[in-house]
Formats: structure tokens, sequence, C-alpha cells
């Protein structure tokens, strides 16, 4: 675990303000905005997102439904749509797109959490509290 990992997952739960996180964000250069996005997008085919999560991460990342990150996400086969939305490169698009990883990311790990998770598990982002 880092401090970039620690982040995104403290963003996903809710410990950590989402404003917060665009700042974070928006400090870095645009090299390490796209490992960030690509990093995001594999953690949520770890977490098992699927299509129908769609409609949810877009509501809580606050996009419209036109806004290139969330009509690419809503066209199905989420794991390819993820990868097209971590290579959005212009800033704004960039930006747009961190909210609706992460908000993927929250879905299918509460998902995840819920079902696999339940009786205790070994992962580490599992155990974090706002006390962290």
């Amino acid at each position: 675990m880092d401090e970039r990992d620690l982040l995104l997952n403290e963003l996903a739960q809710g410990l950590r303000p989402m404003p917060e996180g665009v700042e974070w964000f928006d400090g870095l250069d645009s090299a390490e905005q796209s490992k960030v996005l690509l990093f995001l997008s594999h953690h949520c085919v770890q977490a098992r997102a699927v299509a129908e999560d769609a409609e949810e991460s877009i509501r809580r990342a606050g996009l419209r439904p036109t806004h290139t990150p969330a009509v690419l996400i809503s066209r199905g086969q989420i794991n390819h749509q993820l990868g097209k939305i971590a290579g959005l490169t212009p800033l704004d698009e960039r930006r747009k797109a961190f909210r609706l990883l992460i908000a993927v990311l929250a879905v299918a790990d509460t998902r995840r959490r819920e079902r696999f998770c339940s009786g205790g598990c070994g992962h580490w982002w599992h155990s974090l509290s706002a006390a962290d």
C-alpha cells in the first residue's frame, strides 16, 4: 500500500471528500493523471464492476449522462469501456473520468465487500476508517 492507494480507497469509501481528491488529481502532471486513471480502471475490474453499475456510478460522480465518460460506461462491455475512460486526454474529461472511476470502484467494491467479505477478509482497504 502506498499513499496513492490509500487516498483512492478513502475517496471510494467516502472517507475523504471528492473535492479533496479532485484537487489532488489536478495537481498531478498529465502523465501521472493517466497512470492514476489506468490504475483506477484496473481496480474497478478487480472489484468486479459490471455494466449495471453504470447508472449508479454516473449519479454518484455527479455527471450528466451526456458527458463523455458517462456515455462510454453506458455502452456495456464495462472492462473495455473502463480502458477507454482511462485513456481520455482532455483535462476536463480526465477530471470527469477520475470522478466516475472512483464512483465505479465505490459501487463495485461495496458489492464485493457485502457478498464476499462480510465474514472478514484480508483486503487491507476493507479495514479503513475515518480515523485512519
